[in-house]
């Protein structure tokens, strides 16, 4: 017997094999706390379907002192472990910056952690602009880095998004949006925002943002999702071009 209603069929929609913000070095920062951990983390990220992830450890003057010595010996451990535990993922790391009173003191002397050469990630308090915001921008342009906007759906401060992130635009900075956003695991506003930047083609990479097991499995019900085929619909996602 046939149906006169047909099941609708899945859009296609890239696999992104690299991620670009996470926190899997054990005890550096808020997120994995031990290398077992990070393992398995890394294992499911890996089941996702991603084959490489940028982790990038917080830097933060008051709360995470992390440099480049101590990020990198954080790396070459989980590589080895990684290696040893037979997960088939590379894993390279570059860092989250916090736009604090230390960050142009970072900037000034040099030796940052990016990716992709010269991209820099960065965020910003949830709640409160930072009064130098622009100027800080500016300063990582004149010193030869692409900014990159980690989150800015979840900046609380953003209440004309249209203006707001228009006017980030303009200063050339590049957004990344946490996918978990779409599916309301950081609250009603940062999926609203998310959405926002989706439909208005704002969004240029995208990352799991993970700290813990949680994010790993809300991350999967996100990317089988039809929101995220959307995103790719409305947004030009540079994940894989701009770092295979």
């Amino acid at each position: 017997m046939f149906s006169f209603f047909k099941k609708k069929a899945k859009k296609q929609v890239p696999c992104l094999k690299i991620d670009i913000h996470s926190h899997l070095i054990p005890g550096i920062d808020d997120g994995s706390q031990s290398m077992e951990e990070s393992l398995t983390l890394l294992r499911g990220l890996s089941e996702i379907g991603y084959k490489k992830v940028i982790t990038t450890p917080h830097i933060m003057l008051d709360a995470y002192k992390n440099n480049r010595e101590i990020i990198m010996g954080g790396l070459a451990d989980v590589r080895e472990a990684v290696k040893e535990a037979g997960i088939e993922i590379e894993i390279e790391a570059a860092a989250e910056y916090y736009l604090d009173d230390g960050f142009m003191d970072l900037i000034d002397a040099g030796n940052m952690l990016t990716f992709a050469e010269n991209h820099l990630l960065f965020e910003t308090s949830y709640v409160a602009k930072p009064i130098q915001l622009e100027e800080m921008i500016f300063g990582m342009g004149t010193a030869g880095y692409q900014p990159v906007m980690a989150h800015p759906e979840r900046y609380r401060y953003v209440k004309d998004p249209l203006a707001e992130y228009g006017r980030f635009k303009e200063l050339g900075v590049m957004f990344q949006v946490n996918l978990n956003s779409f599916g309301g695991h950081y609250g009603r506003q940062a999926q609203e925002q998310a959405l926002f930047l989706s439909e208005h083609g704002m969004i240029d990479l995208l990352g799991s943002d993970t700290h813990h097991k949680k994010h790993v499995s809300s991350l999967a019900k996100v990317i089988d999702s039809e929101m995220y085929a959307e995103i790719f619909e409305h947004n030009t996602i540079l994940n894989d071009t701009l770092l295979a």
